[in-house]
């Protein structure tokens, strides 16, 4: 049976043959397989937009290449946030791909902000295990860091075709890990993890906090080091700021390098945009490129979608790329800064994901001092971090307003006298938030 990464590479030829590769590199560079086998292909992708044009445009192109491959025909489904999440509900794994095979070195735009981890990330490409073992890359969400991890994945991969790639993201590990226990499937998880030649872990601040989950990733670090077998990490933050975070996992972390990947310099956002036209095939002048470099300031991913979204403005409307057009087209994609506030919905998932509680169970009436803490934290931070008002607060969980306004006092006093437990529960949970705005 083909690999699942083989197939995909084989239907993204046979589709840039029929379009071409930048409407390919346009609509599918965010996309991931889910699931891929004789019957179905399902694809994630965050942009609604793209979704709705992979389903219009290159459905019937997917579908044939597939027939080609598998001699039989699969249906190609496209998967949101909501499709992806109800899967997850289910139990069902999140991704049968071990990396994005388009994030390469080649097409990573290099500035002061990035040097070094991109220097660190290539080295440990071509020495597997050798050098800068593990590699801890930490920033700000979207500046490049699961670009330099999918990278360092398809290096080795082209050095060595039969590497075992594994990568996994921190709440997944948890998710896994509690599936496992229940269904009494341990042996198969400790097998899946430790025999990789490659580990890679992205967001691994979800597993602070989780005592269970710690104990197992510390037996998977352990063996995979000792078996210099390279372990690649990325995280919002460094060892030493995740305070939930066992002494123990927090000294392996610091063995080999870690380095830090800042939000690009004005110099690197114009390069970051002139490559990323050139790759779609568009011809942007330094006035847009200036005003989009002076907008976006922070976030790489940000940079290229504003892109992304200019040619599909291009391509569908007949939009002239000067300034005025260009500007107003995407004038949606600035957001003034502080204007992002989280969800409910967000927090109570960055909750529940913390505590290790269901958030059905959270929104519940269920009562014990594992529940109520996560549930009282969970309202504390809607009121501190939304606009929503105490009534409103206490509908998310089927309560009164005084219940509400009960549970945020008691967060509120546990912080003033200095719980030190709670004040690191709160710090973390909060940061977790902020890395999904």
């Amino acid at each position: 049976m083909y690999s699942s990464a083989y197939v995909w590479a084989k239907v993204l030829s046979y589709v840039e043959d029929r379009l071409d590769a930048v409407t390919v590199s346009a609509w599918f560079d965010d996309a991931e397989v889910i699931e891929l086998n004789e019957t179905n292909l399902i694809l994630y992708s965050p942009s609604d937009f793209r979704r709705e044009i992979i389903r219009k445009r290159c459905t019937g192109y997917i579908q044939d290449a597939l027939k080609e491959v598998f001699n039989s025909d699969a249906k190609l489904l496209v998967f949101g946030d909501e499709e992806l999440n109800a899967r997850k509900a289910k139990g069902r794994p999140t991704s049968s791909m071990d990396f994005n095979p388009q994030f390469t070195f080649d097409n990573f735009v290099v500035g002061p902000s990035n040097q070094f981890a991109h220097s660190a990330a290539t080295c440990v490409s071509k020495n597997p295990g050798e050098i800068y073992n593990p590699l801890f890359l930490y920033g700000p969400p979207g500046v490049g860091k699961t670009h330099l991890l999918y990278a360092i994945a398809n290096g080795i991969r082209k050095d060595n075709p039969d590497a075992n790639i594994v990568y996994i993201k921190g709440d997944q590990f948890t998710n896994e890990l509690i599936d496992a226990i229940k269904n009494g499937k341990n042996i198969e998880f400790r097998s899946k993890y430790r025999e990789a030649d490659l580990f890679l872990v992205d967001d691994i601040q979800f597993i602070a906090g989780k005592e269970s989950t710690q104990e197992e990733f510390f037996h998977t670090f352990n063996k995979l080091y000792e078996e210099h077998k390279q372990i690649v990490l990325t995280s919002d933050r460094k060892p030493d700021d995740m305070l939930t975070l066992e002494e123990r996992l927090r000294s392996r972390f610091l063995w080999g390098i870690t380095t830090e990947i800042n939000p690009p310099n004005y110099e690197t956002r114009m390069a970051i945009l002139k490559n990323k036209a050139t790759q779609l095939g568009l011809d942007l002048s330094d006035d847009v490129c200036n005003y989009i470099a002076t907008n976006i300031t922070t976030n790489v991913r940000q940079l290229e979608g504003t892109v992304k979204k200019i040619l599909a403005y291009r391509d569908l409307n007949n939009m002239p790329l000067d300034l005025p057009h260009i500007s107003a087209a995407i004038s949606d994609m600035f957001k003034s800064e502080g204007s992002a506030l989280p969800t409910p919905a967000l927090i109570i998932t960055q909750v529940s994901k913390f505590y290790n509680v269901d958030e059905s169970v959270l929104r519940g009436t269920q009562k014990n001092k594992g529940t109520a803490e996560a549930r009282q934290s969970a309202m504390y931070l809607i009121r501190k971090l939304t606009n929503l008002s105490l009534p409103d607060i206490g509908k998310e969980f089927g309560r009164d307003h005084s219940t509400v306004l009960y549970a945020i006092r008691k967060v509120e006093v546990a912080l003033k006298n200095g719980d030190q437990t709670m004040q690191n529960n709160i710090r973390d949970i909060t940061s977790n938030i902020n890395s999904c705005l």
